[in-house]
């Protein structure tokens, strides 16, 4: 069974930086996308950034292009969302997600975790 555990995030002001860790358990990684999404009060759970596991392509939302890096660390089975020149709307619960590559159903999510950027 496929395991997801996230650390990282807190309360920090606009310009700071923060790093969300999601580490993967149960599960073969090849063919594998990991997903950070984030959902903000009163508003839909929405895309942040991807990552392929075989060959580290990645994705993101438009607005963190340039501030927020995901990346990975094999040998740990961990992935990162680095975030700086945080902004107040960058505000949300941040949540990580596994799929297959091609597949849109997720294996599994992380428990979330709470980022908030004060101005």
């Amino acid at each position: 069974q496929v395991q997801l555990t996230q650390s990282g995030g807190g309360l920090v002001q606009a310009g700071d930086s923060l790093r969300l860790s999601c580490a993967v358990s149960g599960r073969t990684f090849s063919g594998t996308l990991l997903d950070w999404f984030r959902q903000a009060p009163e508003k839909e759970r929405e895309f942040v950034a991807q990552i392929t596991w075989d060959d580290d392509t990645t994705y993101y939302k438009n607005s963190v292009k340039g501030r927020f890096t995901i990346s990975k660390d094999a040998a740990k089975n961990t992935v990162f969302l680095h975030m700086t020149s945080l902004k107040p709307e960058d505000t949300a619960v941040y949540y990580c997600g596994v799929r297959p590559f091609g597949e849109y159903v997720y294996d599994a999510w992380g428990q979330g975790t709470q980022v908030t950027v004060s101005s």
